[in-house]
């Protein structure tokens, strides 16, 4: 069996998307609902293309948005974070019309340390479009990066 490209798994929807009904009461009572959307990975690819320069989001954002526009009460967390990965190994693997995955941040404004070249690599990227980084013990952070969300809509 040949091993799939990022690009390829970037293409590959599946059944995707589809909304599935939650029956745990722990999982159910954290995300405030039922109705759990998976989202093909195309999906985050063209939400990241829109981010641009001088803005940031994150996955909750995404997550949230996607919800929304599906009808759904929440986005799954775990194939998330996974397209959002594929999304910017695909980017990579390209070489050429990059999706900006480095304009996606963890939850609370941190930098991601599973994309493609690290903290170090988004890090880069981030000042060289004009972002202050700080550095928390070991983790990085963009300053007041709520300021500078970009809204989905």
């Amino acid at each position: 069996m040949v091993k799939k490209t990022f690009n390829e798994k970037l293409q590959d929807s599946k059944d995707m998307p589809k909304i599935i009904e939650i029956q745990n009461p722990k999982v159910i009572d954290r995300y405030k609902g039922n109705k759990m959307l998976i989202a093909p990975p195309l999906a985050y690819d063209e939400i990241i293309r829109k981010i641009p320069v001088g803005k940031v989001t994150t996955n909750e954002h995404i997550r949230k948005y996607l919800a929304k526009k599906h009808g759904a009460e929440f986005t799954c967390p775990l194939t998330a974070g996974i397209f959002i990965n594929i999304a910017a190994r695909a980017s990579e693997e390209r070489g050429k019309d990059e999706t900006p995955y480095w304009r996606v941040l963890k939850n609370n404004g941190e930098l991601n340390e599973k994309y493609p070249f690290g903290t170090q690599g988004q890090k880069e990227h981030l000042i060289a479009e004009g972002f202050s980084v700080v550095q928390k013990g070991q983790r990085y952070f963009i300053e007041d990066y709520l300021e500078k969300i970009f809204e989905l809509v």
